[in-house]
Formats: structure tokens, sequence, C-alpha cells
């Protein structure tokens, strides 16, 4: 995935794509751990993929898709 170092905080930056998938949402630039926690509690998401693969998250992404 190009781009890749700055959408993660620097110790993730060179680390391989499965590894940063399955790393705590807090790997992520601007996702503190107080945000990590809000996520958690909200809607058991703990790594990068459960909020990449969370349907809340995919069906918003969807609806303002097709609202463009």
């Amino acid at each position: 995935m190009a781009g890749i170092a700055d959408k993660v905080d620097k110790a993730w930056e060179s680390k391989d794509i499965n590894e940063i998938a399955d790393a705590p949402v807090e790997a992520l630039q601007g996702v503190s751990e107080a945000d990590a926690q809000h996520l958690k509690d909200a809607f058991n998401i703990k790594t990068v993929r459960d909020l990449g693969t969370n349907k809340y998250f995919l069906w918003a992404q969807g609806i303002a898709k097709l609202a463009e």
C-alpha cells in the first residue's frame, strides 16, 4: 500500500501490512489511546482490521460514496 508511512505512527512505518492490520487502532496516526478505548467500548474494535471491517463504518462509507 503506497503511502502507508503517513497513515501510521512511526513505530509501525516499517511493519508488514498484516502486522499493521492486526495492530491496535492507536497505531493509526491521530488515534489516541482514549480514542481506541471509545472504539472498543462502543463497537468492540480493537485492531486496525476491526476498524476497517466494522459493518457500521462500511455502511457509512458506502452511503457517503453514494451521496457524492
